[in-house]
């Protein structure tokens, strides 16, 4: 049985909109995602979260703030457990100028509003920080 694995992602917002990449590899392949993957030997949640970001986008971002923490166990078939991700979610700031190029495991990157994400495959906990972020009942 997997042990549960560290992973962190990275929320950059622009006015309505916030950026996702398709990934290209599992967990969640094919779907939308916020920029983020595993933690490396060392490395605190917040860091490995500004590393994805900028490996899968080439953003650098600044000023990472704890927004979500999701525990994500993965069965196959059978009911086997397959993998697990203990998945902490930053909220970050960024050069509102600057340019997102999709990179490692990311097929493509973009800005999608909270309409567009709701239509999109995306796993449950990126739709949850979309609509806490960016529906009516914000703060």
């Amino acid at each position: 049985m997997p042990l549960p694995q560290p992973a962190s992602s990275a929320i950059v917002r622009r006015g309505d909109r916030v950026l996702l990449v398709r990934r290209i590899n599992p967990p969640s392949q094919d779907m939308f995602a916020f920029p983020g993957g595993r933690g490396e030997p060392g490395e605190t949640p917040a860091e490995t979260a500004l590393r994805e970001l900028e490996e899968e986008t080439g953003i650098v971002a600044r000023n990472p703030q704890l927004f979500a923490t999701y525990d994500l166990p993965s069965r196959d078939a059978d009911g086997r457990l397959s993998s697990h991700f203990f998945l902490s979610v930053y909220t970050v700031e960024a050069d509102s100028a600057a340019d997102v190029l999709a990179a490692d495991d990311a097929a493509e990157a973009g800005w999608y509003t909270l309409a567009e994400i709701r239509r999109l495959p995306a796993p449950e906990s990126v739709v949850e920080c979309a609509e806490r972020l960016l529906g009516p009942l914000q703060c």
